[in-house]
């Protein structure tokens, strides 16, 4: 069921499952919570799981738009979490922004972190192309929308597999990334282009950490995501096959098992 909650600036829209250890799962760009619909009631039965849209994303709204940083983000789940009254450290899981997300997360509130499990993530930052080109999308997008996001991401979200045999299922996610509001998807790209690179923070990050990657992904290529994997002391890393760069929600039920055997 989705909840809604006021908090500070932010009009938070969540789903809040479930009564055992803290889960929070934080959705990619320019997505929402719905990207987890194959995870929250399978989870719920291990987990407190929460689900939010992020400020400006879903039907969570925010008065702040651009940028939308990380560590605005992370600040605003944990004002979330605590008026939801979550005291105890989460397991924090976020695929691609999410990811980036989780590690601001982490250097900002790390006593209310137990566990990491990065999907499809970097901790690298942007180099100066990405940067331009991030800059370049979000002027584009707010001056003709969303409509272009939904030809240029697709091929580079899916793995072939996924977009030959489910067409139906990648609508889905075009649905939602054409939705999604021009202000919102501009100041999270200028967001992504400003977070630092946390590489050389990855050995201080001493809680378990889950490292997921879809072995097609090619936005977070599983080679990267290894030595990200290595570089954290209590890391464990996973291939998840037949996947591209939205691997839980291409694999779920390989996704669902690896979670709940995680904690």
């Amino acid at each position: 069921m989705i909840q809604t909650l006021v908090c500070k600036e932010t009009h938070w829209s969540l789903e809040d499952r479930g009564s055992g250890p803290p889960l929070l799962l934080v959705h990619g760009f320019p997505l929402d919570h719905t990207m987890w619909q194959a995870q929250i009631e399978p989870l719920s039965a291990r987990y407190r799981v929460i689900a939010p849209d992020l400020p400006g994303f879903g039907n969570s709204r925010t008065e702040t738009s651009d940028p939308l940083t990380m560590e605005f983000f992370a600040d605003q789940l944990a004002e979330l979490l605590g008026a939801l009254g979550v005291s105890q450290p989460v397991i924090f899981c976020g695929l691609s922004m999410g990811g980036y997300v989780a590690l601001a997360f982490w250097a900002r509130h790390p006593s209310r972190v137990a566990q990491l499990v990065l999907c499809d993530t970097r901790a690298a930052a942007d180099d100066e192309t990405t940067r331009r080109t991030r800059e370049l999308t979000a002027r584009r997008v707010l001056t003709e929308g969303t409509e272009f996001l939904v030809e240029t991401m697709l091929p580079k979200l899916f793995a072939e597999q996924t977009l030959a045999e489910r067409p139906g299922d990648v609508e889905t996610i075009a649905s939602v990334i054409r939705n999604t509001p021009p202000e919102s998807v501009a100041g999270a790209l200028r967001g992504m282009a400003l977070r630092p690179d946390r590489t050389a923070e990855l050995p201080d990050i001493t809680v378990p950490a889950t490292v997921v990657v879809g072995e097609h992904d090619a936005i977070t290529p599983p080679e990267e995501m290894d030595r990200m994997a290595q570089s954290m002391p209590r890391a464990t890393f996973h291939l998840l096959p037949g996947a591209g760069h939205m691997a839980p929600w291409e694999q779920p039920a390989r996704f669902n098992e690896l979670m709940m055997g995680s904690e």
